[in-house]
């Protein structure tokens, strides 16, 4: 997540990643009728079901006609750019309502060539019925609690990169060449440090307005107004993710220098490549800090010119005595507090890099994330790889701070 504050600042990004809410299956409570058979709700879902397959299969085969009979017909004008290898619905609950009704239901789609799995979304469909009897989706949006798809704020443009793919709405072709342009050399980079054990390509998502974007992640637009982007997924059943996402802030990524646009693409997409091996044993300051230190790569970027806050600190005689918490990475941290601990665990990664060298940081990385669930997976990881303790690394890093920053 990239934080705008002072001028002088330089931006950083941290990576947020909702969990995703499963779709719920509920019971009809319809009596039974009086003969064997489905009670007569059970039947009405099953024909709201035929008519959503139907709908399906008619947006991946790009049968405009044929999804027109479904309802709800503008949708596929917003839907047509998305690439789609899968786009199904299962019907979870049906709510009658007069001669309409509601149903809750589970979205999973995939993007082709991009998606590891489906990803799965909670929607609610407003229904009618025909004078043939037959039902058609007069609606189609989220549901209550659940965030916003791009498409549900308009129609989707797509460009595709290298590798990358970006998706917008409200922005033109030539805009969103701009970010796959900055995505393309941020997979190379990120492959370059961390390895190509990796889908090595990201999904970037643009929305309109910073309104749309908290809208995409189902929170406040306050909660983002000074972040430049994030990284949202699901975690797999096998700890690999099946779908990234890198959100913009338009607003305040269009505040950002060459530079600062660069770093920020790269930081999040090293959040992509490290999903795998990020777990809760990681701690923030370790996931932020290597992301920063992979996108601070190449830039000639000095610690005083990155980390100016915690320069400060240190010149002041208030530098911090051990590295920070994952709640200092907090949305409502003040901001100084908040750009201290970005630059305290980008120095941490630079230096290790600088004294057990690049490879012995990646291995450091994953060692701690691939512990998730023993006891003690940061303290074994440094004993393991650095060959070092959580006491004398922190002694290490203090003096490090010192050495660079005064």
């Amino acid at each position: 997540m990239a934080v705008l504050g002072q001028a002088r600042r330089t931006p950083r990004v941290r990576r947020t990643w909702p969990a995703v809410a499963a779709a719920l299956s509920l019971l009809l409570a319809a009596p039974l009728s009086g003969c064997a058979g489905k009670a007569p709700g059970d039947a009405a879902k099953a024909e709201v079901q035929r008519v959503l397959d139907r709908r399906s299969a008619a947006l991946l085969r790009h049968d405009e006609k044929a999804y027109d009979t479904t309802g709800a017909a503008a949708e596929y004008t917003r839907l047509r750019a998305l690439p789609l290898a899968s786009w199904t619905y299962r019907v979870t609950a049906l709510h009658r309502s007069g001669p309409g009704a509601t149903a809750d239901a589970e979205l999973r789609y995939r993007i082709a060539g991009y998606d590891r799995a489906p990803i799965g979304v909670r929607r609610v469909l407003t229904l009618g019925r025909a004078a043939d009897g037959t039902w058609y989706v007069a609606a189609d949006r989220p549901a209550r609690d659940a965030g916003q798809q791009l498409w549900d704020q308009g129609g989707v443009t797509a460009v595709r990169g290298t590798h990358s793919l970006v998706l917008g709405t409200g922005q033109g072709a030539a805009a969103l060449r701009a970010y796959a342009g900055l995505a393309d050399r941020a997979v190379p980079a990120v492959s370059g440090a961390w390895g190509t054990d990796w889908s090595r390509r990201v999904v970037v998502l643009v929305p309109r307005s910073l309104k749309d974007m908290g809208g995409l992640l189902g929170s406040s637009a306050a909660d983002y107004r000074g972040i430049a982007a994030v990284t949202t997924g699901e975690a797999g059943g096998s700890g690999r993710a099946p779908a990234d996402r890198v959100v913009v802030n338009p607003e305040a990524y269009a505040v950002l220098g060459d530079l600062g646009k660069q770093v920020v693409l790269t930081h999040e997409t090293t959040h992509v490549a490290t999903r795998a091996h990020t777990t809760a044993a990681t701690p923030l300051w370790l996931s932020e800090g290597y992301a920063d230190w992979i996108g601070y790569l190449g830039t000639g970027r000095t610690p005083a010119e990155a980390a100016p806050e915690l320069a400060r600190a240190v010149k002041d005689g208030h530098a911090p005595a051990a590295l920070p918490t994952d709640k200092d990475f907090g949305f409502t941290s003040d901001p100084t507090r908040l750009a201290q601990a970005y630059e305290s665990g980008w120095l941490a990664c630079r230096m290790i890099a600088g004294h057990w060298g690049d490879a012995r940081l990646g291995a450091f990385y994953r060692a701690v994330g691939d512990h998730a669930g023993r006891p003690g997976a940061l303290e074994n990881a440094l004993a393991r790889t650095l060959h070092t303790t959580p006491a004398a690394f922190t002694d290490r890093w203090h003096a490090y701070l010192r050495a660079e920053l005064t």
